[in-house]
């Protein structure tokens, strides 16, 4: 059934807001974006999963905080000036949650058309595990990782 649903969840044309991770261009939907912060003290919370950091006060809201690169099982680095806290709204049933996502850059606005998107390469019987994955933006000799945000800060997966 999860093979089925992202091979139906394909990104759309629209803008995108691109990221890095390594060595990597990641995007996702502007319209998921709420702003985007430079680092700040991150309050550590017990007995959450490895790639949550912990949680910002983002004026008087408390908001989690997720390793991008921890979630997708990169080596860890050091946070640099360019490291960015990207503050989004995922759809999680039928609730709207804040969370933030640490990435090592943001790059740009791409706006990407529906003949620049393919879909998702197969990599065989394991895609489940990267079923947040809607798409690959061709652009300009690069290609960009379009991300499906609800999908890699799934609420349910968080609880565990």
């Amino acid at each position: 059934m999860a093979a089925e649903s992202a091979v139906a969840k394909i990104a759309q044309a629209g803008k995108y807001l691109s990221f890095v991770l390594g060595r990597e261009e990641y995007g996702l939907e502007i319209l998921k974006v709420q702003e985007i912060n430079g680092m700040m003290d991150i309050t550590r919370v017990p007995r959450t999963p490895s790639y949550v950091r912990g949680v910002i006060n983002l004026r008087g809201r408390v908001i989690p905080i997720v390793s991008l690169r921890d979630k997708f099982k990169m080596p860890a680095v050091e946070d640099t000036e360019k490291t960015c806290i990207i503050v989004v709204q995922v759809q999680f049933e039928d609730t709207t949650l804040t969370m933030g996502i640490i990435v090592d850059e943001v790059s740009e606005v791409l706006n990407i058309s529906d003949d620049a998107i393919e879909s998702p390469p197969s990599f065989g019987g394991g895609m489940e595990e990267a079923d947040f994955i809607t798409g690959m933006g061709k652009l300009e000799g690069k290609v960009v990782i379009l991300l499906d945000i609800d999908r890699v800060l799934d609420a349910e997966e968080m609880r565990s």
